[in-house]
């Protein structure tokens, strides 16, 4: 199978194409820069598909990036990072004589709004509240092909939770003030945490790459899959668990406003509040998480 990734040399790009080539898969990248196994984004727009089964999304400035202040310049690039990219490949895939049996994006859950006892299955209805909802909102509709290309291309939506693991993601950033003893929970500590493990979300966007099993035309619309774990843990939770296979006390908590002075309020939410999510379809699916529980992936993750 040949597979075309947008924005493959981040961190969930490299783990996707370590899988495809383990498989025996043939992957190029579209990146900004040129390069051996790789398209630049112009090239794209500007010669149409090359030749591929399928094709995946990635590409988007990182959300929680400590380097850039959370202003309208800074918004804005959240925004044209992932929607123009996706329409570029969207673009890209209508408009070719041979399309891709799979098209897969890689969203987000921040479409389903925090709260500590509503529960959010792919089915579940929703409507944008805040700035980063609309953005999926936007991301999403910039993936939806044209009913024409519909027919012969499978469609994938996967909303991921905050992504674990060793190389870079959520990780990256918190394991230096947990190994100074400095790590706490942030805000309350009662928001939902939703998350998954770097592996497994490699594994779901490579299953839904895979050709549809039947012979029958691909469905219209969007085959929606949450990438988030099957067990549903809190920051507190989450904070106690990494604090415990590190031997590190956790002791000293965050509190909101120093995150929403830090971070920007609007973004400060990703951390301070969270959402219930349920991976139904993912597992109904037939996908077997390596890592379903937060203990397995820490310990796999600070090589415990």
């Amino acid at each position: 199978m040949r597979v075309l990734i947008g924005g493959g040399s981040g961190f969930v790009g490299r783990e996707l194409t370590r899988l495809l080539r383990d498989k025996g898969h043939e992957v190029t990248l579209i990146s900004r820069q040129p390069g051996p196994g790789r398209i630049t984004w112009k090239e794209l727009e500007s010669r149409g598909l090359p030749p591929c089964d399928g094709a995946v999304n990635l590409a988007g400035e990182n959300v929680l990036n400590p380097l850039r202040w959370w202003n309208e310049s800074y918004k804005k690039d959240l925004f044209s990072s992932r929607i123009d990219t996706t329409k570029a490949l969207s673009e890209a895939i209508a408009a070719s004589s041979s399309p891709p049996h799979s098209w897969v994006l890689v969203s987000g859950v921040a479409c389903y709004k925090p709260s500590l006892t509503a529960e959010y299955t792919e089915d579940s209805e929703w409507t944008p509240f805040d700035l980063l909802s609309q953005l999926v909102k936007e991301w999403e509709a910039a993936a939806f092909l044209p009913e024409n290309a519909a027919k012969t291309t499978k469609q994938v939506v996967i909303r991921a939770g905050a992504v674990l693991g060793r190389d870079g993601g959520a990780m990256k950033q918190m394991l230096l003030p947990f190994w100074l003893g400095l790590g706490g929970t942030l805000g309350s500590g009662s928001q939902p945490f939703p998350w998954i493990h770097v592996s497994d979300l490699a594994g779901i966007i490579a299953r839904s790459l895979e050709p549809p099993a039947n012979t029958e035309a691909p469905n219209p619309s969007p085959q929606v899959y949450n990438g988030v774990a099957p067990a549903i843990t809190t920051n507190h939770e989450f904070t106690k668990e990494l604090g415990r296979i590190l031997r590190r006390p956790t002791i000293l908590p965050v509190p909101e406003f120093v995150l929403s002075a830090m971070l920007g309020s609007e973004r400060a939410v990703i951390l301070t509040q969270g959402q219930k999510v349920i991976p139904l379809k993912t597992l109904e699916s037939g996908y077997q998480f390596k890592y379903p529980d937060l203990t397995l992936a820490l310990k796999q993750i600070v090589g415990s």
